[in-house]
């Protein structure tokens, strides 16, 4: 069985072992949960591939002590020449492609995030950048172990990824697709990180980077160009928030779904459900992602075009009402629309207490699979997922696309602080939902939390269906009773990706440190 890593002096998950070690090693340095943050993000941006990069975008909550939780969204806006008109006349009348240079249509985000995190640091004690991400560096020019489930991605994916430029030469092996334990290197991504490190952020969006860059994915076809670089920049916001029985819960804005984690915790708490793991706790929390995602469906995009804010969708009227509306014994009828999406989750603390929840993505797994051969960087598809008809998320240049990226975290009605988070785009709220519920509602274990078996209400990551996605070690009783309340049940591995890979640090108000991993992914929990 696993257990949470305990500590006094700083805490760090991730979901690649390496990624918690370069997170671990800037806090034993002395450095903060932020600087330890950007330390793995640009580590686990080269060792899990797959899953994020740095052509991708990025989120963060960050709460230091003794103060109000801030936002950064570092969401990458579509190309001044991204219109449906412009995707009509390429004969895309319906969809964006989701691969290659017409999926690449907005600016990488997440490095303009780390830019600003780190602007939360005091300049005079704050740790040089070539020394944060000289990991990542160092793990992209001399090789990384390909993981398993890296392995297992690429060969899943291949016949979507195969044929697009820059894809085989960087992650395939004589055309076919690594094995576990492969040494992968990506030296040209080893040199653009260390171009980052000694010129600064800016370089990547201003400097010869941005200019290679815009090059290259003008000739493959993308909307996107120098300017689009140029003018990017990361958004300073405050975090959506609701009030529920165990606390003060906090989540990212739109164009993410944060809103959708929010409420369905709200709806949950208003069925005051008091035992862990039946029929009440799985079936409420189902039926209160439903609630939740009808909302989601028809309301979030970008915060700029919304109709109305989506903190009108947290007031207690508005809850009271839709939980209302769940039936505590019958599942509703669930057919919608689902939303894919590849990401990491990873949380820190630090020995002054600054505890940080992030987030970043390229949306499906190696996102467009684009990638420059000259700097190693490929594109996210997060535009793919823009629509081209009319609703609030409608393809305009500078416009945002929605996001399944949130990062979670929670102040505790004991002074606890709880950070937490998952990939697995729509499982994400619903992976959030029940680590929250089994730690911080029904009092269980942290890492417990996170290893019991996990659900999945529709399509997410690799899989087509819209069905209710039950881990096979939930109790055989608990099944019949979802099945025969109408729930449309089919079984998956007993630790499936499908489940997302979660994570969570919490701060107690003694100081103490908690950490937990998800046992679905290659990830390490570190605490000292």
């Amino acid at each position: 069985m696993l257990y949470s890593a305990l500590g006094y002096k700083g805490a760090f998950t991730a979901p690649h072992r390496v990624a918690a070690l370069a997170g671990r090693d800037v806090l034993e340095a002395g450095g903060t949960a932020i600087e330890a943050m950007v330390a793995a993000a640009a580590t686990i941006a080269v060792v899990y591939p797959h899953m994020n990069g740095i052509g991708g975008d990025g989120f963060w909550l960050i709460k230091k002590k003794g103060q109000a939780p801030i936002g950064i969204s570092a969401c990458g806006r579509a190309a001044r020449l991204a219109t449906p008109e412009w995707y009509r006349e390429r004969g895309h009348a319906d969809t964006i492609p989701a691969r290659g240079g017409l999926a690449a249509l907005t600016v990488p985000g997440t490095l303009r995030g780390w830019e600003m995190a780190l602007d939360q640091v005091d300049q005079a004690r704050r740790m040089p950048l070539s020394k944060l991400v000289s990991p990542a560096f160092n793990y992209a020019r001399d090789g990384i172990a390909v993981t398993g489930n890296q392995a297992a991605c690429t060969r899943d994916k291949l016949s979507t990824l195969s044929g697009v430029p820059g894809f085989e030469e960087t992650f395939l092996v004589d055309g076919r697709p690594p094995e576990q334990g492969h040494r992968m290197r990506q030296l040209a991504l080893g040199e653009t990180l260390e171009t980052i490190g000694r010129d600064g952020i800016d370089s990547f969006y201003t400097g010869d980077i941005a200019k290679t860059h815009a090059a290259f994915l003008e000739a493959q076809g993308s909307p996107l160009r120098f300017e689009d670089f140029q003018d990017f920049k990361a958004d300073r916001v405050e975090p959506l928030a609701v009030s529920v029985s165990d606390g003060e819960l906090y989540n990212m804005t739109p164009p993410t779904q944060g809103l959708s984690s929010l409420m369905i915790l709200a709806l949950f708490d208003r069925l005051g459900v008091s035992q862990a793991e039946g029929f009440e706790h799985i079936h409420g929390l189902i039926e209160a992602t439903k609630q939740a995602f009808i909302i989601r469906n028809a309301e979030l995009g970008d915060p700029d075009t919304m109709r109305k804010p989506a903190s009108d969708w947290l007031q207690p009227e508005v809850l009271d009402q839709l939980a209302s509306r769940i039936d505590r014994k019958t599942a509703l009828f669930w057919p919608h629309e689902s939303k894919e999406g590849d990401t990491i989750w990873m949380g820190a603390i630090d020995s002054e207490g600054t505890v940080v929840s992030f987030i970043q993505s390229v949306f499906w797994e190696f996102g467009s699979g684009l990638t420059c051969l000259d700097t190693g960087v490929f594109f996210q598809n997060r535009g793919a997922g823009f629509s081209l008809g009319e609703g609030p998320n409608q393809l305009a240049p500078g416009k945002r696309p929605f996001h399944t990226l949130n990062p979670a975290l929670a102040e505790l009605t004991d002074g606890r602080v709880f950070a937490y988070g998952t990939m697995g785009g729509e499982g994400q709220p619903q992976t959030q939902a029940a680590v929250f519920t089994r730690y911080a509602s029904f009092g269980g274990d942290l890492q417990q939390a996170i290893t019991l078996p996990r659900w999945l209400l529709g399509k997410t990551w690799g899989d087509a269906t819209t069905s209710l996605k039950l881990e096979a070690r939930f109790d055989p009783r608990l099944v019949e009773a979802l099945k025969a309340a109408g729930h449309e049940v089919e079984m998956i591995p007993e630790f499936s990706d499908l489940a997302g890979h979660a994570g969570a640090v919490v701060l107690h108000t003694s100081g103490l440190m908690e950490a937990a991993s998800d046992p679905r992914s290659d990830g390490a929990a570190l605490s000292y």
